[in-house]
C-alpha cells in the first residue's frame, strides 16, 4: 500500500514553503503527495509580495476530485486566508471524513509579511479547530489565537496549549523555534498530557518554510500509520537534520530554505 497524505494550503513559488515545500517533505518520507491550493502568493526568500486567493467553490472542487478518487492517509491543512476559504475546506472534511488532520494555522511568513486576514483568526479557532486531530502553531500564532503575548517559558506553552486544546482539536504540537535559548523545545499536548521534545538551535539564516515542514512531516509520518507521539518524534527529527543542512543550499538572496532532500541528494 501506498501512504498518502495531502495538503491543503497556499502556494511558495520560490519553492521553500506552503504546499512546494510539503510535497518536498511528503516525497523525502516516503509518501505520496496531493495538493489542493488555496492561494497563489508571490513570495521569495525575500517576502510576499501579493496574495492571489483561490475561489472558495474552486476550492471544493479540488477537495472533492481528490477525496473522491486518492485513499487519502492523512491530509495537512495550512494557508487559509479568508473566513469563506476556511469555511469551504471545513465543509469538505465533514463531507469526506477523511483520516488524521494536521492544521497549521498559517499566519505570517518567515520574513514576517501577514498571510491572513484579522478576522480569518476567530473563524480558523472556532470552526476548523475543533476537526483537527493536531493544531500545530508556533509561538506567535498561539499568541495571536489566544489575544496573548507570545509564551516566554516552558510553563507560559504549557498554559497556552492547554488553552488551545480547549478549542476543540485533538492534540496541540506548539513549535518553540521562535523562542530563545540553546535549545528548540517542541511541545506535545494531548489527552495523555505533555510531551517534550529539544533538540540544539541550529545558527542558520536559512529558515524559510520551517513550519510548514515540520507540520508536513508530522502528516506524512501519521500517514504511514504511526502513532501520533512517534510521528511527533519522526517529524522533529526530519526537521533538525533538515535545518542542520541548510546551509549546503544557496538559494536566492533573503532567508533560503531548509534543505527538504539532505538525505536523498549528493551535495557538492
Amino acid at each position: 500500500m501506498t501512504a498518502i497524505a495531502l495538503t491543503i494550503a497556499g502556494t511558495d513559488p520560490s519553492g521553500g514553503a506552503g504546499i512546494q515545500a510539503d510535497l518536498k517533505t511528503f516525497s523525502a518520507l516516503g509518501v505520496y503527495g496531493a495538493t489542493v491550493m488555496t492561494a497563489l502568493v508571490a513570495q521569495n526568500t525575500r517576502g510576499v509580495q501579493a496574495i492571489h486567493d483561490v475561489p472558495p467553490d474552486f476550492i471544493a472542487k479540488q477537495i472533492d476530485a481528490v477525496y473522491s478518487d486518492l485513499d487519502v492517509d492523512a491530509t495537512k491543512i495550512g494557508m487559509l486566508s479568508r473566513p469563506e476559504v476556511i469555511e469551504v475546506v471545513a465543509a469538505g472534511l465533514k463531507r469526506w471524513q477523511p483520516g488524521p488532520v494536521v492544521l497549521d494555522p498559517v499566519m505570517v511568513a518567515a520574513s514576517g509579511d501577514p498571510l491572513i486576514a484579522d478576522e480569518a483568526v476567530e473563524t480558523l479557532r472556532d470552526v476548523l479547530f475543533p476537526l483537527a486531530d493536531v493544531i500545530t502553531p508556533n509561538l506567535m500564532e498561539a499568541a495571536r489565537v489566544l489575544g496573548e503575548e507570545k509564551a516566554e517559558s516552558a510553563a507560559d506553552m504549557v498554559r497556552q496549549a492547554e488553552a488551545l486544546m480547549r478549542f476543540g482539536p485533538g492534540a496541540v504540537l506548539l513549535k518553540g523555534g521562535h523562542g530563545d535559548g540553546a535549545e528548540s523545545a517542541d511541545l506535545l499536548m494531548s489527552a495523555e498530557g505533555p510531551k517534550w521534545l529539544s533538540a540544539p538551535r541550529i545558527d542558520t539564516k536559512n529558515t524559510h518554510g520551517t513550519g510548514c515542514t515540520l507540520s508536513s512531516a508530522l502528516a506524512a509520518s501519521l500517514a504511514k500509520g504511526m502513532s501520533l507521539p512517534a510521528a511527533f518524534a519522526e517529524a522533529k527529527a526530519y526537521i533538525q537534520q533538515a535545518l542542520a543542512a541548510a546551509d549546503r543550499l544557496q538559494i536566492g538572496h533573503g532567508h533560503g530554505p531548509v534543505h527538504h532532500f539532505f538525505a536523498q541528494w549528493e551535495d557538492a
